[in-house]
């Protein structure tokens, strides 16, 4: 693998300060802690902050209204972050000759695609691909087409080697873009990694962790994500390492305690699980019952139902329904601090004050993280994003089919707000291969690890 001087940076710091998230002979990691401060307003671009927050609900009804054995290896990707605690995207290679490229991973969507070479300026400035300059490369001759609240895409499916993290999967299918709305990638991000199941899929074809858990490829049948927070970190810059998601096991330098697990509500498509209760200031929110969530790491907040979102700024003194781009989300005053308590199952998970804050519009103001879903009926009841994850250790477990949490150890906590290079984008060493088939998910055991570094986006939209 060759690193650039940047990487080599970066990787310098984390052996010294150990704290990668990648495996380790013993779990007791050394982590550099930052004070945290909320950011003033004069720190971020209100105007687009709120562009993206209208867009996040937006897409609520697009998103949800309706809709053979490789070599065993094991490798890991350092990652780039941009944007503050916005979203998050890391890298992948494509092509023969590997070429990477950085995509949004999405554990609320299921298609890889990419921007191609005539795409044009709807694309913007971010890198394309250009399925000529590959030898791997075969188009399939379908039209892919899919829609977000924030713009749509179009193109053709196409098979193609994709590498990440060490593994390189064989005629991975994905869609090659070709139409896309202005604006909807933000340089350097070119395209999108979903990592939900393949039941959701626009493109038909079977995601690539799917790829890789059902055919033998992990030692676990899982995923798991910790993220950072630089949002009330006064220094935070564009690009900062944003946490790490480690695929085929669970790090437990990362978490304490056990994982507690919950069971996909239906057949898995989303990553959706029921909840049990939400409390506000150390009230109960009426959720109403066989309330379920979307687990995802592609929106930036918390989308729930009017009436139960109402009741949750109801009681926080002095908050008052958002107007214009701020519509369906609610401004609090600045001061009150706001404690919130999820519960799935037999914990409570807590939610930083400082996550509840998603920005700041005045010298008192702030718009709150919990906002009005507008799936509608026949859509999950709540969509839970990073406002929330950033709080737990998450778990998303191919067999059987669930979503799990831990508390974060104080490593992981150590890791918010820390002063460290941003990672280059690398491709890894290729030391496994499997060739996708399409065949359907066989149950049969998992082995070897996945570890790469997630990072933050600055695509507030969920996706």
């Amino acid at each position: 693998m060759i690193a650039s001087a940047y990487f080599t940076t970066l990787l310098l710091f984390l052996l010294f300060q150990d704290v990668s998230g990648a495996p380790t002979a013993s779990t007791h990691v050394v982590g550099r802690s930052i004070p945290l401060r909320r950011l003033s307003p004069s720190s971020q671009n209100l105007t687009l902050v709120a562009q993206r927050a209208k867009g996040q609900r937006g897409m609520l009804v697009a998103k949800y209204g309706g809709q053979s054995l490789g070599k065993r290896a094991t490798g890991y990707n350092l990652l780039v972050n941009q944007g503050i605690d916005t979203g998050y995207y890391g890298s992948i290679a494509i092509g023969t000759p590997p070429v990477s490229f950085d995509v949004i991973l999405d554990t609320g969507s299921s298609d890889l695609w990419l921007t191609s070479s005539t795409c044009g300026a709807v694309c913007g400035s971010s890198p394309t691909y250009d399925p000529t300059k590959s030898s791997s490369f075969q188009n399939l001759s379908t039209p892919f087409e899919i829609t977000y609240g924030s713009g749509a895409a179009a193109g053709y499916v196409a098979e193609e080697t994709v590498q990440m993290a060490g593994f390189s999967v064989q005629k991975q299918g994905f869609a090659v873009v070709n139409s896309l709305s202005s604006n909807f990638n933000q340089n350097p991000v070119s395209g999108l990694m979903g990592l939900a199941w393949a039941s959701l899929a626009s493109s038909g074809q079977t995601p690539f962790w799917e790829t890789l858990a059902s055919g033998g490829s992990l030692d676990s049948a899982l995923f798991g994500v910790q993220l950072t927070r630089y949002g009330n970190a006064s220094d935070a810059t564009e690009n900062e390492p944003g946490g790490v998601i480690d695929m085929g096991y669970t790090n437990s330098s990362l978490y304490s305690g056990s994982i507690e697990y919950h069971a996909i509500v239906g057949q898995p498509e989303f990553w959706e699980i029921n909840m049990n209760t939400l409390t506000v200031q150390g009230k109960s929110i009426d959720i109403a019952e066989m309330s379920s969530a979307i687990i995802d790491t592609g929106t930036t907040n918390v989308a729930g139902p009017a009436t139960a979102i109402a009741s949750i700024y109801a009681q926080i003194p002095g908050s008052q329904p958002g107007t214009g781009q701020w519509q369906g989300y609610y401004t609090y005053p600045c001061s009150t601090t706001v404690n919130v308590e999820f519960n799935f199952g037999s914990n409570s998970w807590s939610m930083s004050p400082a996550d509840f804050t998603h920005t700041q519009i005045s010298s008192t103001q702030c718009i709150g993280a919990f906002f009005v879903s507008t799936i509608g009926q026949g859509g999950p009841s709540w969509v839970v994003g990073d406002a929330f994850l950033k709080n737990v250790y998450s778990v998303f477990r191919y067999n059987p089919p669930s979503v799990g949490f831990a508390a974060l150890s104080t490593t992981a906590i150590a890791q918010n707000g820390i002063t460290a290079p941003p990672p280059s984008a690398t491709i890894g060493a290729v030391s496994a291969e499997v060739t996708n088939t399409g065949a359907a998910p066989s149950g049969r055991p998992l082995s070897t690890l996945l570890c790469f570094w997630l990072v933050s986006a600055s695509i507030a939209v969920m996706l």
